[in-house]
């Protein structure tokens, strides 16, 4: 079978997913060839009477009534959950010293039902910690086996760039992972995202991944919130511009032409391109999965995606 070249996001697993239907989309996620699995020790804290833990006991319920943990590729994130119960910001979120990541790593770990995590994130920026005890925390985790990979998310390419310089010089495991918020809409320059902590891909991001063959990108918030397709979600106020007119009008019309959805184009668009990403995609139904699924096999011919390229 054929690795799903596409991560399932997981964030409203156990809450406004319930754990029947998380179970059931599980399922046929890996029935289809999925193994990329994405969490946090913090989804979704930011709703009405939620802690953080739910996503990742979902999954970890899943893995271990499955008997499937060897099959998957299990992302989890530390570093953004609230310390203060009932906080829905990021105000005061824990950090990434290195007493939290390792208490983090063990509460993950205990949730998810594992004795290892593949790959463990930095889910945002602390730059109140010294970067060499962020990595040297890290570093001692992959060293133990508990972590195999880390990635760090919501970073600007030069922090990256400076942290995997400090963990080669002074042997630790470096960042293998990058995941930024990205899509096919170009939004406005200069314009602050809605969402606290989020960070946009940039061209020197992009530049940086072509640059380092060991570095994989993966993107979240691909399909914007169902924008794409769904009339009751309406496109963000940062993509508002003249050219994502344009750029929709090319999608539109490229799905057209290979019978595909505006989703599974820009799912094809963002596996196929230079570099390749991974998309994290969250669904809520069977429906919303089979349509991510069927964008794996779905392949641009060059015309097509020069033009999605060129659309501006």
């Amino acid at each position: 079978m054929t690795r799903l070249p596409i991560a399932l996001g997981t964030i409203p697993f156990g809450t406004t997913v319930d754990e029947r239907t998380s179970f059931a989309i599980l399922d046929r996620f890996a029935e289809a060839g999925g193994t990329m699995l994405d969490t946090a020790n913090n989804y979704p804290f930011w709703n009405e009477g939620r802690t953080g833990d739910e996503s990742e006991a979902t999954l970890g319920a899943w893995l271990a009534s499955r008997g499937n943990r060897d099959a998957m590729v299990l992302g989890t994130k530390c570093g953004a959950r609230p310390t203060v119960p009932g906080d829905r910001t990021l105000d005061s979120a824990e950090g990434l010293s290195a007493r939290v990541i390792r208490e983090a790593a063990q509460g993950s770990l205990r949730r998810l039902r594992t004795d290892r995590i593949d790959v463990y994130w930095a889910h945002i920026e602390d730059r109140s910690v010294p970067l060499e005890e962020t990595l040297g925390a890290f570093g001692e985790l992959v060293r133990e086996g508990v972590v195999r990979e880390i990635g760090a998310s919501n970073i600007p390419t030069w922090r990256l760039e400076r942290a995997r310089a400090l963990s080669r010089a002074n042997g630790w495991a470096p960042y293998t992972h990058l995941q930024l918020r990205h899509t096919y809409l170009r939004p406005r320059p200069w314009v602050r995202l809605p969402e606290a902590g989020h960070t946009l891909v940039s061209d020197e991001a992009l530049d940086y991944v072509r640059s380092e063959p060991d570095l994989t990108l993966w993107a979240y918030n691909t399909l914007m919130f169902g924008a794409y397709t769904r009339p009751d979600r309406p496109i963000q106020e940062i993509f508002d511009h003249p050219g994502t007119t344009r750029r929709m009008a090319v999608l539109r019309e490229v799905a057209g032409e290979l019978g595909a959805t505006p989703n599974q184009v820009v799912l094809a668009w963002l596996i196929g391109g230079d570099p390749a990403i991974v998309p994290i995609v969250g669904v809520s139904t069977l429906e919303q999965l089979e349509e991510m699924i069927a964008a794996a096999d779905l392949k641009l011919e060059e015309d097509q995606r020069a033009r999605l390229d060129a659309a501006s």
